[in-house]
């Protein structure tokens, strides 16, 4: 079991890292001291799971565990405050952890885990079929990093190698692909309409029909995208519609 610990505190970083040492099929394969730093080395080291802090600078735990991409490890919140324990299982966090943590209670977590079915059981297909909650994402704005909404997301567009967040106001920059957005997101909520963009239905305001079986979508902010022609029968029938 590989292991990612994410706190803004050293001691408490050490703390974990001494406790988990104790466990044999525990291997510590990072640490990360804020909420950027943890979807870095979340991409990077693909952990089974994250101890994860919520109150951090920059992003939260909240915003990290909503924002990491499929297949998700399983989290585990290590935090002193209790009041963002409903957040922390919506998002089907494996468990929710008050600082100071005991040993035995990081052993009980543990344990949960290891008794969780893969990451393609009949138990994370029940969990995704259930209402998702909105998603956030984590982009780059200059030298920081910004959550941003999933009620402000227009659409995700490839530009040059690069994935672009459209959003009312702006748009950003960040790491995911097209695909990899399009496998971690809902797909009733988000639909690839060509190879280059994938937009949030909730943004359409009129879909058209044009020669040869493609069409156009016009958004809420007058923007208008293409829609392949081996897309637009799908995305009308995704809207709600016959094509």
């Amino acid at each position: 079991m590989r292991v990612l610990i994410v706190d803004d505190e050293a001691p408490a970083r050490a703390r974990l890292r001494q406790m988990l040492a104790v466990h044999g099929d525990v291997e510590v394969a990072g640490e990360a001291e804020t909420g950027v730093q943890a979807m870095e080395l979340a991409a990077q080291l693909k952990p089974d799971v994250i101890l994860l802090d919520i109150q951090m600078p920059g992003p939260s735990g909240i915003d990290v565990a909503a924002s990491l991409a499929e297949p998700r490890p399983h989290i585990i919140f290590c935090t002193a405050y209790d009041q963002h324990a409903v957040d922390a299982f919506e998002l089907h966090a494996a468990d929710y952890l008050l600082k100071p943590i005991s040993r035995a209670r990081l052993a009980q977590a543990l344990e949960r885990v290891r008794g969780m079915p893969g990451r393609d059981s009949a138990l994370d297909g029940a969990l995704r079929a259930q209402p998702a909650t909105p998603a956030r994402f984590l982009v780059r704005n200059g030298a920081q990093y910004l959550v941003v909404g999933e009620p402000k997301v227009l659409y995700f567009a490839s530009e040059d190698g690069q994935t672009k967040l459209v959003a009312d106001g702006g748009h950003y920059w960040m790491d995911p692909t097209l695909n990899e957005l399009e496998q971690r997101l809902d797909s009733a909520r988000f639909f690839r309409i060509s190879r280059a963009a994938l937009v949030n239905l909730n943004a359409i305001t009129a879909v058209t029909a044009m020669p040869g079986g493609s069409g156009e979508a016009l958004l809420k902010n007058g923007q208008r995208l293409e829609v392949s022609r081996r897309r637009f029968h799908d995305l009308v029938e995704a809207l709600g519609g016959k094509a």
